[in-house]
């Protein structure tokens, strides 16, 4: 009896992938929860695996292919099936590989019929009323930003998904091309045959991170504002207890993210406008602090969340971090540990950056960037010293925070990182 191999819940608003690769190919054994497709959403990579035991029968959705949730991807034969399947290889007659080849013939038909009357593709040229194109309906995640953005199907034309239907890509690179005049693009593409050039196709993590933070750009009113920290204090206490934190948090190692994050929870809870976002004309304010932390993985930057971080200790939090980034080089990030973050802290210290904006995380209404340590002259107590400085940034919505409440949350979280008795007082 043969299983269903189908494309599973991707998580919170994401409805479509790509597949990226088939790990198993048709004919290949596979044993019961061993990967056999890879996709690829807009957000992280996800291994289908084998709902049973048995051979990999047939392959319906190619490598490439955009596909739905609960979308058909290939079957998998049987115990019993796989075994005929195997002794059927080798044998000569054309008699004894067409009869089991009859079995699943109409079930292939049986595919083909259903997906002929949603995709339209035997509709005839002329059919009645205002046709877009052939009947051809845009995928649902596309659909849906074309309503969003205002854009027809005839704008955009043939789509690069199956039977032509436009794609959530297709949509993101017209809105790309629409300001433009379409003649440069043609004049760009015989570049591929230069020497010292390479043309590589944008996965679809990195599209939806420029989409997204293009439409930061467009939406929110953004601003920056910055402060510098004396670390001090956090180094002082790092080089005091990080080998008794260690051995008393089993390998949990004292960073310096543990810290940011406290001292950001604990100004959150005096300004939570900082915390909130803007759903149409309504502000949601958030009773919780769920935590992004930005990480570099193999694709690009993604943006974990550490849930209720408000009410986690320095060591659960610190122990999240260092699974994320250990997960973010493996590519095991999980979709739900990506999605319903309240704020987000960036840190570009780690690559060398001394200053910069951050950019904000939609739906989120702030962001805050940490960057390099450095050792800088600065005035204490009208004496010049030699102190360990950071700067940091806090970019925000103007249109949900103020310019006093984005200059007072910096404010908070730089006086509990240079004085840290005030997150343990509350103060």
């Amino acid at each position: 009896m043969a299983a269903d191999i189908t494309v599973p819940t991707l998580g919170e608003s994401v409805t479509t992938a790509t597949i990226a690769r088939w790990i198993k190919k048709a004919g290949e054994s596979v044993a019961a929860d061993e990967p056999v497709v890879e996709l690829e959403t807009d957000k992280v990579t996800v291994e289908v695996n084998a709902p049973e035991a048995g051979t990999i029968s047939e392959i319906v959705a190619q490598e490439g292919a955009e596909v739905e949730v609960g979308a058909l991807l290939g079957r998998i034969g049987g115990a019993a099936q796989a075994a005929n399947g195997a002794a059927a290889k080798p044998a000569a007659a054309p008699a004894a590989a067409a009869a089991p080849a009859a079995a699943p013939a109409p079930k292939q038909e049986e595919v083909k019929a259903a997906a002929e009357p949603a995709a339209g593709v035997h509709a005839p040229p002329p059919a009645p009323g205002p046709v877009q194109r052939p009947g051809v309906a845009p995928l649902p995640a596309a659909a849906k930003m074309m309503e969003e953005k205002h854009v027809t199907a005839e704008q955009i034309g043939e789509g690069t998904a199956k039977d032509g239907r436009i794609s959530k890509g297709d949509v993101l690179e017209f809105l790309e091309k629409a300001p433009v005049k379409p003649a440069p693009a043609a004049v760009k593409a015989p570049r591929a045959a230069e020497a010292r050039e390479e043309r590589v196709k944008m996965t679809r993590l990195r599209k939806t991170i420029a989409s997204r933070l293009k439409d930061a750009q467009n939406t929110a009113a953004m601003l920056t504002t910055f402060n510098e920290v004396d670390m001090s204090a956090i180094m002082a206490i790092r080089a005091e207890y990080k080998d008794l934190f260690e051995k008393k948090h089993k390998g949990v190692r004292l960073g310096f993210n543990g810290f940011f994050v406290k001292a950001v929870c604990a100004a959150l809870e005096e300004f939570p406008a900082v915390n909130a976002e803007i759903d149409g004309d309504d502000i949601v304010y958030k009773h919780f602090v769920n935590m992004g932390i930005a990480v570099g993985g193999a694709n690009g930057l993604v943006v974990p969340v550490i849930r209720d971080a408000d009410q986690k200790s320095l060591a659960q939090i610190e122990a999240e971090i260092a699974g994320f980034g250990k997960a973010a080089k493996e590519g095991t990030l999980k979709l739900e540990q990506l999605s319903g973050g309240t704020f987000s802290i960036t840190n570009g210290g780690v690559y060398g950056s001394l200053m910069s904006t951050p950019i904000l995380n939609p739906p989120q209404s702030a962001i805050l960037g940490m960057h390099k340590i450095q050792d800088r002259p600065v005035a204490i107590a009208g004496k010049l010293e030699i102190r360990p400085m950071m700067y940091l940034a806090v970019s925000y919505d103007h249109r949900i925070i103020d310019g006093r409440e984005a200059v007072s949350f910096l404010v908070r979280v730089k006086e509990s990182l240079e004085d840290p008795r005030r997150m343990l007082l509350a103060i």
